[in-house]
């Protein structure tokens, strides 16, 4: 399903922030937005749009264009919602009045308005040395985990009971390779590649012999990871060779992920490097503060390294989500 990234959402509280006169801060689902004073009350309903949102060049957003106007690789103009901080106050996203939409007195909390807005999912250009075969192949679960501000219940109604894992986010490419039916793939985030001597993806499963590694096990799998190194994100973790870290694999026959026991002995078996496991009997904390603020450290990979966040799963799967370190996010930018 896709993202959504602007949606009709209920303030759920505002409060002031210290030595500001002209905004507050209100909170929606789990996400903190800083506002103007006034603008909103609690229990009305607005238009939330996520960060990582790129929202059209248009006069309503024109008050983003000194902070956040991008122009995509097709040439397009816009504007790009990113982690930011006012006043002291960590913000992120956007709250819009009702009156943006086409037909605000139809509008309904949880409306998914994505599209209605023209609003898109802003994503780095892919490197110009990885060619497209064609799409991500749709027998594939593509890795995107939901943001634990999105699932604020989780931490009353909807509180975990099952055993929880924690692993670390890396600040890298989304990675799959694949064998199905005989055929073997090797994928970024949203395309599936072409073998040419300059894809980094494919050079990366040649280095680790996916594919003869993929066809031992007589099965069709899928595994997913995150290739970091050279050229990725400019290398954070300050590797000499890419490497892909790995955290899921799919059976491809039933499309289901391996629940965590048997993807682990899997990647003992095929020698695959599993992404740094930071917990394996985590308790989920008591706020959502506690969990962005446990989000925040050093990587396991390289101690100078500030971690992009942490995923935090059951072992069947039945609760997936992550948290992003917003210490890294600001850091971004």
């Amino acid at each position: 399903m896709p993202r959504a990234l602007a949606s009709v959402q209920r303030i759920r509280a505002i409060a002031p922030i210290p030595d500001a006169d002209a905004i507050e801060v209100a909170t929606v689902r789990g996400w903190k937005v800083v506002v103007k004073k006034n603008e909103f009350a609690v229990g009305d309903l607005a238009v939330y749009v996520e960060i990582d949102a790129f929202l059209p060049e248009e006069p309503a957003y024109e008050f983003l264009r000194k902070s956040s106007f991008k122009t995509l690789p097709s040439g397009r103009g816009g504007f790009r919602l990113r982690t930011a901080k006012l006043r002291g106050q960590v913000s992120q996203g956007l709250l819009l009045p009702l009156d943006v939409l086409p037909a605000p007195d139809h509008a309904h909390e949880g409306d998914d308005v994505t599209d209605a807005l023209g609003i898109v999912l802003y994503e780095p250009p892919m490197p110009v040395s990885d060619d497209a075969k064609g799409p991500f192949p749709s027998f594939v679960p593509k890795t995107d985990e939901e943001r634990i501000q999105n699932l604020p219940d989780v931490f009353e109604a909807a509180r975990p009971t099952e055993p929880l894992y924690v692993t670390e986010k890396l600040d890298g490419s989304s990675f799959t390779a694949y064998l199905r039916d005989g055929a073997f793939g090797v994928c970024s985030r949203n395309l599936e590649l072409l073998d040419t001597p300059t894809s980094a993806f494919w050079k990366a499963a040649r280095i680790l012999g996916m594919e003869d590694k993929l066809r031992a096990t007589g099965r069709n799998l899928a595994v997913q990871g995150e290739l970091v190194g050279p050229g990725t994100q400019s290398n954070p973790y300050k590797m000499d060779v890419a490497s892909v870290y790995f955290f899921s694999a799919v059976d491809l026959d039933t499309y289901t992920y391996l629940p965590f026991d048997e993807m682990r002995a899997l990647f003992g078996t095929l020698g695959l490097p599993m992404v740094p496991l930071l917990d394996e009997a985590f308790v989920l904390p008591e706020t959502m503060e506690a969990m962005l603020a446990y989000a925040d450290g050093p990587s396991a990979l390289r101690g100078e390294t500030a971690r992009e966040g942490v995923v935090v799963r059951s072992y069947d799967r039945s609760v997936s989500f992550k948290a992003i370190s917003n210490r890294f996010l600001l850091k971004q930018g």
